[in-house]
């Protein structure tokens, strides 16, 4: 399970989940402390601006970013699910799960699963920079970037409702 939340329901969420890998989606200058329940290891900071194209004094999305994630992603067992955040719930984190869920089940079509987060999320936006390099890293020829533009605009809210995107069932060696 991935779990999503915005940064002011992290504490409630990691409760409530029983998450043992964090992913946190930050600019550089926004407080943030690692909660003391994950292991070092198991958390993975990446700090951006939420933009969708190079901006003066800013940090845009990157590839190193993307792939950063999927190398996370790939070494999370799924023995207990994951948490990601961002400081709003609703763009950084919402790729981030689109694109880990993309990665971890690479036969799930993509405008089902972006059905599924916009059900499951109705103020999820996903960051377009984030779903362009990540439909370009997992060979997705254009098909996460058309199901998230597809999806539109979420409903406006200052911060995201958390959710809970569930993945299929998982067998230790088995995705």
């Amino acid at each position: 399970m991935i779990h999503v939340c915005p940064l002011s329901r992290l504490d409630q969420t990691l409760a409530s989940s029983g998450a043992s890998h964090l992913v946190t989606l930050l600019r550089a200058d926004t407080p943030f402390e690692r909660p003391a329940s994950v292991a070092h290891d198991r958390h993975l900071a990446l700090l951006m601006h939420d933009i969708a194209a190079e901006q003066p004094d800013m940090v845009a999305p990157s590839e190193h970013h993307v792939g950063q994630l999927l190398t996370f992603a790939a070494r999370w067992d799924r023995a207990h699910a994951m948490l990601i955040h961002c400081y709003a719930g609703i763009s950084r984190s919402t790729a981030a799960a689109y694109i880990v869920a993309a990665a971890l089940e690479p036969d799930r079509n993509e405008t089902e699963l972006a059905q599924t987060l916009r059900r499951l999320s109705p103020s999820a936006t996903p960051n377009p920079r984030l779903i362009m390099i990540a439909d370009s890293m997992l060979g997705r020829d254009g098909r996460m970037i058309a199901a998230v533009a597809a999806m539109g605009r979420g409903a406006d809210a200052f911060e995201g409702t958390p959710f809970c995107l569930p993945l299929k069932a998982y067998k230790r060696g088995l995705a």
